[in-house]
């Protein structure tokens, strides 16, 4: 299987970890071995409730005896689609009222850029610095960082950048700027929180000069930092809310919610302004729902803070420098990059599952599922002090 999965699928790098997964429950991936691993990835923040959740996969079963895809997104009335969109609603602030579903997040961030050019006329985007929304061509055009994308140029025009956390670069967005699009939480810049009002800042700035403020919540959302969005942690409320990742626990989805009067531009001049085959797919709406509905009706997001304190009482060792982010949305940053690759791959031998950060190479991802115990946690803290304690420099 090994063999045929370096052959005929295509890899992201020349050395995937390459775990070959028999099934999942819960906290945790079971390897085709017979090897139980403790999960602190979730598949980097999508399983938000863990693995084949119980309502969840009901859910998902309940839908498929019914029907799966009928039709391209926004021309049939399907229950589970509508059901989704307007719990969602009821729970955002007014101005956030009506949900674009599509396939991943990083799509959602190509409609949101659409729709921003589209209802403001305006042309120029302004990203934060080492910020990362994706890797298609539209979300690739919006990072930083010229070495992860310069083998891939041209990109979309009009695109400039602001250094996150800066209140002296609130000046460069203009009444040329269509919007500024910035994640809530710097995700793979090293779970990087706004500071000293600084999203609300921003806030001001975008309503001063009419341009709009898009939020990228696809890894924050759905419960991650004790709030159902991060942005209601700083007093800041998007003109366009993007999502994905941890909405329908594990399946492909993502979406982008704007007020109705916004959205409505897509629907003409041009008519179908933005398209998808299988976005608001049923199946994936059923899911999401039964996700949603979890995480609201439980503890689930008052636990992540609780569970944010133990971790972090928990984790203290010289070779741990900080540790950054909210909830269940943070990251270790190790005294050097080596100490973070050991970690990392040590763990994977001890059947603790870690992680990178795409940007920040001393950093070690911890985003396990909202579900995961306390007893959980402290198994994987302690596994981590025992790989810190063995580290040789």
């Amino acid at each position: 299987m090994k063999k045929d999965f370096l052959k005929f699928q295509a890899q992201t790098s020349p050395h995937p970890l390459a775990m070959q997964v028999s099934h999942a429950k819960g906290s945790y991936i079971h390897d085709s071995e017979g090897n139980a691993h403790l999960d602190f990835v979730a598949g980097v923040s999508a399983c938000s409730l863990g693995h084949c959740h119980p309502e969840v996969t009901k859910a998902i079963k309940d839908q498929v005896d019914k029907y799966m895809h009928v039709m391209v997104y926004g021309e049939y009335i399907q229950e589970p689609p509508v059901a989704y969109t307007k719990l969602l609603a009821s729970l955002l602030p007014p101005s956030l009222e009506t949900t674009y579903l599509v396939n991943s997040g990083t799509e959602a961030i190509e409609g949101a850029l659409k729709l921003a050019r589209r209802f403001t006329g305006r042309s120029q985007i302004i990203a934060g610095k080492k910020a990362y929304h994706g890797n298609t061509m539209g979300s690739l055009s919006l990072m930083g960082l010229e070495e992860r994308k310069g083998a891939f140029r041209p990109l979309i025009p009009d695109i400039s950048y602001i250094e996150f956390n800066a209140p002296s670069d609130l000046g460069e967005i203009t009444q040329k700027t269509a919007a500024v699009i910035l994640e809530t939480i710097q995700g793979g810049a090293g779970f990087i929180e706004p500071s000293n009002g600084y999203l609300a800042n921003v806030r001001k700035r975008c309503s001063e000069v009419g341009a709009l403020l898009i939020l990228d919540e696809i890894q924050p959302g759905f419960g991650r930092t004790g709030k159902l969005f991060a942005f209601e942690n700083y007093d800041c409320i998007p003109d366009i809310l993007v999502m994905g990742k941890g909405m329908a626990s594990g399946l492909p989805v993502g979406a982008f919610t704007a007020s109705h009067e916004m959205m409505s531009t897509l629907q003409d001049n041009p008519k179908m302004g933005h398209i998808t085959t299988f976005g608001g797919n049923p199946v994936i709406a059923s899911a999401a729902l039964a996700t949603l509905k979890c995480i609201v009706e439980s503890t689930l997001m008052a636990d992540t803070l609780a569970k944010e304190k133990y971790v972090r009482s928990l984790l203290k060792h010289k070779f741990i420098k900080e540790i950054r982010g909210k909830g269940l949305m943070l990251a270790l940053i190790m005294e050097s990059s080596e100490i973070a690759d050991f970690l990392i791959l040590t763990a994977a031998k001890r059947h603790l599952i870690l992680f990178w950060l795409l940007f920040e190479t001393k950093a070690v991802r911890i985003t396990p599922p909202l579900t995961v115990s306390l007893e959980e946690l402290k198994e994987g803290c302690d596994t981590i002090l025992e790989i810190l304690n063995d580290y040789r420099q």
